[in-house]
């Protein structure tokens, strides 16, 4: 048994249930034993890999996106450029690369990073001292001005909270623990509850049986950054993996050792994620009076910005092997096959209103 599922059982056995999101904000967050907080989990080492370890020409290419942004915004001085779970700060530092070369932005650049974890803290400043980072824990610490942000598989990461459809309507599914098997179960609220108001209109009448995923968290989020966008100025890039429309159904899962894993066996020791409801940010985003582009397939969103054309200027200098890698590199990120993340992984811009008549890339 981990420390933390020990520490978990006696929270259990003293207040009772805990909700999906409280059990992923402790398997992810918690000081001492919290996933995050621990490890780099990132890369062949670690349990996962996402898109800017893959391949430089993701993020050149978000951050060029960002950079035109700024051209178009009037070249603002200072703008605030964020990202959002920044991971090794790789993308971040190819990112920054790539917009070496567009006059003035770099000058006119106050970045910030996301972060709540300790390790990755200490990777990022490694990569990024030259850009000289300032890290917050929370949206709300970010100063006012026009804001630039990517945030490359954050929201999947934000704690969800589940509800069943019974006979006798929606019911939130808990985490218990269970004696007998010495582990943790599912177990449904024997009563409603508020939180169920969250659910979307279009899933409300779900069948019995059905799951429903919604994330208060990701929601504030989002309005907070959408409500700087409409007041200061800005954009963002916010990519992840999930569907278009809200829908039924249970996308919570564990990933460990680039495998899926049962999400309650051991908590702290995986990844635990769910799919992110595209349709249900949008929504958000309008609301707080941004204008929302998207969501794309990610495949055809590099497309438009010119990944093709950027493997093939790097693979002109490149040997045969590293020619080869560049091709792998391209298929995984923009493939619609089920083992690329083309199709899979969508992208969704939220922009201030005198940005989204001509941002050029549908």
């Amino acid at each position: 048994m981990t420390d933390l599922l020990a520490l978990l059982r006696r929270r259990i056995r003293v207040t009772g249930p805990l909700t999906l999101a409280e059990y992923m904000a402790e398997a992810l967050g918690h000081p001492t034993h919290g996933y995050y907080t621990t490890r780099d989990p990132l890369g062949r080492a670690g349990d996962f890999t996402t898109a800017p370890e893959i391949s430089q020409m993701f993020g050149e290419l978000l951050g060029l996106w960002c950079a035109d942004a700024w051209l178009r915004l009037g070249r603002p001085d200072p703008v605030l450029w964020i990202e959002l779970g920044p991971g090794r700060g790789t993308l971040m530092k190819d990112a920054w690369r790539a917009t070496g070369q567009v006059p003035g932005f770099h000058r006119a650049v106050r970045l910030f990073l996301l972060e709540t974890s300790p390790t990755l803290c200490e990777v990022q400043g490694q990569a990024l001292a030259h850009c000289e980072p300032v890290w917050i824990e929370r949206m709300a610490d970010l100063p006012d001005g026009p804001v630039l942000a990517i945030a490359n598989e954050f929201f999947d990461a934000l704690p969800i909270r589940q509800f069943q459809q019974t006979d006798r309507g929606w019911r939130e599914r808990l985490v218990d623990w269970d004696e007998a098997s010495g582990k943790l179960r599912y177990v449904l609220a024997p009563k409603p509850d508020p939180a169920s108001t969250l659910i979307p209109a279009s899933i409300s009448a779900a069948p019995v049986n059905s799951i429903a995923e919604v994330s208060p968290a990701a929601v504030s989020v989002t309005a907070e950054l959408s409500h700087r966008i409409t007041r200061f100025g800005g954009a963002a890039l916010v990519v992840d993996y999930g569907s278009t429309r809200s829908a039924a159904g249970d996308s919570f899962q564990a990933v460990r050792n680039h495998e899926f894993a049962d999400p309650l066996v051991a908590p702290g020791e995986a990844d635990l994620t769910s799919h992110v409801d595209f349709q249900r940010l949008a929504e958000v985003a309008t609301e707080s009076g941004a204008v929302v582009e998207g969501p794309y397939e990610q495949g055809g969103f590099l497309a438009a910005l010119g990944i093709n054309q950027r493997a093939e200027m790097l693979k002109a200098g490149a040997n045969d092997n590293q020619r080869d890698a560049i091709d792998a590199a391209l298929h995984r990120l923009t493939s619609r096959n089920a083992d690329a993340m083309g199709e899979l992984f969508k992208v969704l811009t939220v922009l201030s209103a005198n940005l989204a008549s001509n941002n050029g890339e549908t």
